[in-house]
């Protein structure tokens, strides 16, 4: 899988000022969640990301804000999707995240999203969040996908 492809594919396609509307918002925050993130590699089923936990995505007390890690898991889960070769990156089921540990500012954080199954029209990744100096898991999320194309009426 490229993954200049993937990280097209996660990459916002319009400016924060040109989109006008009630997903002005939800779009904003994907960017401002996404920013910073690279991708270290991207395979069939399979995606690493890395990126450095900054005041930006951080509460007060410094430790990495937990909307920004469902959010990721729901965007970088999507990318799974799409380096799997499933064609969509489907629509959310069920996202379920379990948080472990905390992550305090400047700490680097590697991502490694997963393909655990990706039927007819059901898909699920895990997406697994862990400090990189020392591997110690941080928070795992289970993303669940209707990938069917809709019929129109």
């Amino acid at each position: 899988m490229d993954p200049e492809a993937v990280r097209r594919s996660l990459e916002p396609t319009a400016l924060s000022k040109e989109i006008a509307g009630p997903a002005s918002a939800s779009l904003r925050y994907d960017a401002f969640a996404l920013t910073g993130v690279r991708i270290d590699a991207a395979e069939h089923g399979r995606l690493l990301c890395s990126f450095v936990v900054t005041p930006r995505i951080a509460s007060p007390a410094g430790y990495l804000l937990s909307g920004v890690t469902a959010t990721l898991a729901d965007q970088l889960g999507s990318g799974v999707f799409l380096s799997s070769g499933v064609g969509t990156s489907g629509v959310s089921l069920e996202l379920n995240l379990s948080y472990v540990d905390v992550a305090s500012i400047g700490e680097e954080i590697e991502v490694e999203g997963k393909l655990l199954r990706a039927g007819k029209s059901v898909g699920v990744v895990s997406v697994d969040f862990r400090k990189k100096k020392t591997g110690k898991l941080i928070a795992q999320a289970r993303h669940t996908k209707y990938l069917a194309v809709s019929s129109k009426l």
